[in-house]
């Protein structure tokens, strides 16, 4: 993953190539901290969404279709970031993926790739909160799948993967638009895995939730957290909207074919 240089993107002319939203579409009220944390806040939860999306299918789908021996300890696994505090899973990223651990060291010295204190940890940290949600979301939905039709196919020719990609993949479409918009209202809200892990640095990891704090805790805040707080439950209620409508549509374009 390309390293994210929120502050290079936020001043420069190629946020549009970086971002769905368009510079010059965002409200022009907002001052250059609250651009930043908006733009840091989106590009950290679409990334997390994207890095979620593939395992999130295959974990979804040992759950619901397999006889996986010990699928029950990977269920506990893959749901434990729902139960555990976030700051339990910051540390656990900290010991696991800092650069004094193992697997941190290791990816560092091979692959040049830090992930405390930068953005790409807060990618990391948004994406291990935002995971079961979307696993929960796409299994749900692969169990409405009528098995019936998957029968069928095989029956008419197509292998497993065909069956699959032609026939359960559409069919599962509704709940992986759902999950995806679950993670990625999720990876906007993420703290306290975030905070711990990537620290709350400015213009790297400090996105809305870690400008709100910062702004609780700074003398004459009150104006700046407020504003950040009402910018918040914009994009949430903005996630939500979009999610209701792309639910609908897609079980509508279903529906029809």
């Amino acid at each position: 993953m390309d390293r994210l240089r929120v502050a290079d993107r936020c001043d420069a002319d190629d946020l549009p190539a970086a971002l769905p939203i368009p510079r010059r579409d965002l409200p022009p009220m907002l001052t250059d901290l609250e651009r930043e944390a908006l733009c840091l806040s989106l590009q950290v939860a679409a990334w997390a969404t994207l890095l979620c999306l593939p395992p999130a299918i295959g974990v979804a789908w040992l759950l619901s279709r397999s006889r996986l021996p010990g699928k029950a300890l990977l269920e506990a696994l893959v749901h434990a970031p729902l139960v555990l505090p976030p700051v339990v899973v910051g540390y656990l990223l900290l010991i696991t993926l800092g650069t004094r651990a193992p697997l941190g060291r290791w990816l560092h010295q091979q692959f040049d790739i830090q992930l405390i204190f930068t953005t790409e940890g807060a990618v990391v940290a948004a994406a291990v909160m935002a995971f079961p949600l979307m696993v929960r979301a796409i299994r749900l939905s692969l169990e409405a799948v009528d098995r019936g039709l998957e029968v069928a196919a095989r029956t008419l020719g197509a292998g497993r993967w065909d069956a699959f990609a032609t026939v359960t993949l559409p069919l599962m479409l509704p709940g992986i638009l759902s999950g995806c918009m679950m993670a990625f209202a999720a990876s906007l809200g993420e703290f306290g895995a975030t905070i711990t892990f990537a620290s709350n640095v400015e213009g790297e990891t400090r996105t809305l939730p870690l400008a709100i704090y910062t702004a609780t805790q700074t003398p004459d805040g009150d104006a700046l957290a407020l504003r950040l707080v009402a910018l918040s439950m914009a994009l949430a209620l903005g996630a939500l909207v979009l999610s209701g409508l792309l639910e609908r549509r897609t079980r509508r374009w279903l529906g029809r074919a």
